[in-house]
């Protein structure tokens, strides 16, 4: 029963180009489902798995200290698995196509204020080190661009035409996009690459963008851990992290009069509706009404 659970694992990246977040998370959830029912006496196969047990486990989940938003992608995962069963003829029946998962508050995304970005872009620039044009770089092309953390983090140096101000950046589907970048992102990111990178880097070899301590290729906690530390320089008071500044820019960009279709191009979402959403935010302050 494991080897199939570990087939499809597979297959959803391979086939299904998902991301390695969304992928490691399914595989989470299914051995957390695979544990309960080894608890529970392990059925011989999946064709004695039936929905009355499927029901318990939902409910199970629900007992515990999980929110909605977790126990819902949790019976997602077991819903995407039971319909690979009967896709590959290894169940005749899906024992969780009626499934119910719990209903999920679809929660505003929290945004800066235009003044809140500016102070949050200036903190880096109290010092000179290589270390701060890093900083001072990577802060001003997350809010420039909108990239997703992963994004930022694995650009290479090739991927950058500054003479076109354009970057090329690999969404999470793996398809690539382009994304105009402003005089002042560029001349951000000269400075980096003529003055900060070359005393980060270790190994002429290493073609990373961004650079740590050690000349690799800088860290998704890295990255997160700097973005924490200059907010809280900058003294602002509520968590502000990579996805916060993709949500500013995406806002911002729709409050001073961008096409919603454009937006959308930019931030690499496959569909219109997860764009709309920043339709919704208050743009008097630029906060979401969820905070």
């Amino acid at each position: 029963m494991f080897e199939q659970l570990n087939d499809f694992l597979n297959r959803l990246k391979e086939e299904r180009n998902y991301s390695e977040n969304t992928t490691v998370a399914y595989r989470n959830d299914l051995n957390q489902f695979f544990q309960y029912m080894k608890q529970r006496g392990m059925p011989a196969s999946w064709a004695q798995v039936n929905q009355t047990f499927l029901e318990q486990y939902v409910q199970n989940m629900k007992e515990q200290p999980y929110a909605s938003s977790s126990v819902a992608r949790k019976v997602a995962a077991i819903k995407s698995f039971f319909e690979y069963l009967v896709a590959q003829r290894l169940l005749d029946e899906n024992p969780a196509a009626d499934l119910q998962s719990p209903k999920v508050e679809k929660r505003l995304p929290h945004t800066l204020s235009a003044a809140e970005v500016d102070r949050l872009l200036l903190a880096p620039r109290r010092e000179e080190s290589p270390k701060n044009l890093r900083d001072t770089a990577l802060l001003a092309l997350l809010y420039a661009t909108g990239m997703r953390v992963t994004e930022v983090v694995t650009l290479k140096l090739d991927d950058l035409d500054l003479d076109g101000r354009i970057l090329h950046c690999a969404g999470k589907d793996g398809s690539m996009r382009q994304i105009p970048i402003d005089a002042e992102t560029v001349a951000i990111l000269q400075r980096y690459l003529t003055q900060g990178r070359p005393h980060l880097l270790k190994s002429d070899e290493e073609m990373a963008l961004f650079l740590n301590h050690r000349g690799q290729q800088l860290t998704r906690q890295g990255l997160w851990l700097i973005i924490k530390a200059y907010a809280q320089e900058a003294g602002l008071t509520e968590t502000v992290t990579p996805h916060t500044m993709r949500h500013s820019f995406a806002a911002h960009k729709l409050e001073s009069g961008s096409d919603l279709k454009e937006v959308q191009q930019l931030l690499g979402h496959a569909n219109i509706s997860t764009t709309q959403i920043y339709k919704q935010l208050d743009g008097d302050d630029g906060h979401s009404a969820a905070g």
